[in-house]
């Protein structure tokens, strides 16, 4: 089926103060046009790569995302216990309006049933006291028109969408932080677990963050401990660019409450006789443990059809890793189910490698007041082909660059 993001909007989040939209509708342009999926009337994308300068708020699209998925996942779990505080909002901070003003976070994304292609759109509202404004609505992919299940305002509470009974309920429980979505999911109805599902399918990863990457390294993909084939598989994937691993020893050191196993695993290599000598993962390269640390995430996406999302992609993976990740999820005999993916790069060489269309290349750029914008290259007239598109970019004509003139200063004067 396809389950495909097909928009991602969200404002005044970070060092994002105005609507600022992430898009994975195609453009009429033919480039690659075999791998873009059909919803409906909808042309739907597979990759967005964000580029732009250091501290320029790529990694605030990510962490955007991540937000609206945790506050619909942790609200879910938190809405019995009416815990307070999973509302960790950092809006817009420089101007003084922003600072009180509601963040807004909403997804169209596109669910498969057996009956054909739902759209579902979700947003909501919050700001430090809790949810401002909810809405869901719904409607067949060739449809023109949205059917609302539900709309929340300041002052207003329709749930016309909703069965009558589970109405009261609904009226009854609903607090400030909690989202009408999570309340509705435990009430089983069934298009709130649609789209709940949808968010708990995801997955997002930061690979500039030290501590998530060391904890990345323990964690194997499912059925990796007792599975030889799924060892296999690992090995198999690990050898596009390592192939002096063969295998692996897994031990079982112990299982914690959740059920999750701790893992002691040693990677098997040949060695100059013909016999096999063990290493610990952890003193494997950065690369191999990243790609390790993947591996489950991909799988995971691919297997679904669902959104990987990954901060600093190319940070301590060499670019033809990258290259490797990106094809996995272009190529459709691959990627069946429409998996996509989200990452942020400082990479320019996608902008080169002829991989990504010129919609699926995104930019950020921060002004001086401190406002990031995003945009994406298609958004350019008489960009023709990506052999330009680099060089187009060190001139700065899409912007996405940090000031260099401040910089070029600086060298001038240590030298003379």
């Amino acid at each position: 089926g396809i389950n495909m993001l097909i928009q991602f909007r969200f404002k005044n989040f970070k060092s994002f103060r105005d609507d600022t939209v992430l898009d994975f509708s195609a453009t009429e342009d033919k480039e690659n046009e075999y791998r873009i999926a059909k919803a409906g009337d909808e042309r739907i994308l597979t990759a967005a790569c964000i580029l732009g300068a250091n501290a320029s708020g790529k990694s605030n699209v990510i962490k955007a995302f991540r937000y609206m998925m945790e506050y619909v996942t942790s609200s879910v779990v938190y809405s019995r216990d009416k815990v307070r505080g999973i509302n960790r909002l950092t809006p817009f901070l420089f101007d003084n309006k922003s600072k009180d003003a509601e963040s807004l976070f909403e997804v169209f994304f596109s669910r498969e049933t057996g009956r054909g292609c739902t759209i579902y759109n979700y947003g909501f509202s919050v700001n430090q006291n809790g949810v401002t404004e909810e809405w869901l609505n719904y409607k067949a992919a060739s449809d023109k028109k949205y059917n609302n299940i539900f709309y929340r305002g300041k002052n207003e509470l329709d749930l016309s969408g909703i069965p009558e009974k589970r109405r009261e309920n609904i009226k009854i429980s609903l607090e400030k932080e909690t989202l009408i979505l999570s309340l509705g999911s435990f009430l089983k109805i069934n298009r709130f677990k649609i789209v709940i599902n949808w968010f708990m399918e995801n997955r997002i990863t930061n690979f500039g963050d030290p501590r998530e990457n060391e904890g990345l390294s323990h964690q194997a993909p499912a059925g990796f401990a007792d599975s030889l084939d799924v060892q296999n598989q690992v090995v198999k994937y690990l050898a596009t660019f390592d192939s002096s691993i063969i295998g692996f020893d897994v031990e079982v050191l112990k299982s914690d409450d959740d059920g999750k196993q701790i893992l002691n695993i040693k990677t098997k290599h040949k060695n100059l006789d013909g016999g096999t000598v063990l290493l610990p993962l952890s003193q494997e390269s950065d690369g191999t443990l990243k790609m390790f640390a993947l591996y489950q995430f991909i799988q995971d996406c691919i297997e679904r059809g669902s959104v990987l999302l990954v901060d600093e992609l190319n940070s301590r993976l060499h670019p033809l890793l990258v290259r490797n990740i990106l094809i996995t999820f272009m190529d459709p005999e691959v990627n069946i189910h429409h998996a996509q993916i989200i990452f942020t790069s400082h990479d320019l060489w996608q902008l080169k490698n002829n991989i990504l269309r010129k919609d699926e290349i995104w930019f950020t750029d921060k002004d001086n007041d401190g406002i990031s914008t995003l945009y994406s290259l298609a958004d350019f007239k008489g960009v023709e082909s990506e052999n330009n598109y680099v060089e187009n970019y060190l001139l700065g004509q899409y912007g996405a660059i940090p000031s260099l003139k401040a910089l070029m200063h600086m060298e001038r004067k240590k030298h003379g």
